[in-house]
């Protein structure tokens, strides 16, 4: 099983013409991933890797149904193709570029706000159930069909997320970059309940980072839930010293205060496993005994 695509979900690619989405977008589909259609408002030809080309989000939908969308447009036009998809209603965003304007995302944000649509991102490399689905840039090759979601703000953490549960012998169901910056479409919240609503995930790995207050919410959100599965959690950033102010959100708002020890000490407290080094996490997989 998965949450959010399988090898069904119909995917638009949003900037389809692209070099880098060409080289992505092709992985994908050798990998399986059922990529429908494209956009692209400049494209000569009404076909590009095989799937149809139009020039925008209205035109695609009209023609077919789309489940989820794929942007890989520049950071100052992710605000307007996010627009083009809210309105067309598709249920599934994934938004590949980095740095996206802080106020773009505010009144990205605010289309969210009661729409039919999910977004993850930006600045991540997307969503991938192995061997069914790829909707990003992850590198297809380390991940195998397995039992274990992951859910992380750091993207390279997340490879290396993954290589741990393969070392586990547990494998993953789907793995998702929530994005790395300020802020992002989803948090860990929704997609928690996703992964406990999914039969065939049996525990999550969830990565985090010292950088805002999500990691806070994901616990108190996790310590309210019932009937819960296991949380394997790691966090980045112990290694700065405290009261160092890097200029994330977090040490604005709290002034260097408030440390990754403590958010560490939250998330124990929320009933989630902690390691204190990534290389940690099959351990705690294994001693969880859920083959």
């Amino acid at each position: 099983m998965s949450i959010l695509a399988n090898r069904h979900t119909r995917i638009l690619v949003q900037g389809i013409t692209g070099i880098q989405a060409s080289f992505h977008v092709k992985r994908s589909i050798d990998n399986g991933t059922n990529v429908v259609a494209g956009t692209s408002p400049q494209h000569l030809q009404n076909e590009h890797l095989g799937v149809p080309v139009f020039d925008n989000v209205a035109a695609a939908v009209k023609n077919m149904p789309i489940d989820a969308s794929v942007l890989f447009v520049p950071a100052r036009a992710v605000k307007q193709a996010v627009r083009e998809a809210v309105e067309a209603e598709i249920s599934l965003i994934v938004s590949i570029a980095q740095g996206v304007p802080v106020h773009d995302m505010m009144e990205i944000k605010a289309m969210l706000k009661g729409s039919k649509t999910m977004m993850i991102g930006p600045n991540t490399p997307g969503l991938i159930t192995p061997e069914e689905a790829r909707l990003g840039i992850f590198p297809e090759n380390i991940h195998h069909k397995g039992c274990i979601g992951i859910i992380s703000r750091a993207s390279t953490l997340t490879y290396e997320g993954v290589l741990e549960t393969n070392i586990a012998g547990l494998g993953q169901s789907t793995v998702i970059g929530i994005g790395d910056d300020m802020i992002v479409g989803t948090d860990y919240r929704e997609l928690m309940d996703k992964f406990m609503q999914d039969d065939e995930t049996k525990a999550l790995v969830l990565i985090g980072k010292a950088d805002n207050a999500y990691e806070q919410l994901a616990a108190e959100y996790y310590a309210q839930m019932p009937n819960k599965k296991p949380i394997v959690a790691f966090v980045a950033g112990e290694t700065l010293p405290f009261g160092a102010i890097v200029g994330y959100a977090v040490d604005i708002l709290s002034r260097g205060s408030y440390s990754t020890q403590d958010k560490k000490e939250v998330m124990r407290k929320s009933g989630m496993i902690v390691v204190d080094k990534m290389c940690q996490i099959h351990e705690a997989l294994a001693e969880l005994k859920l083959k």
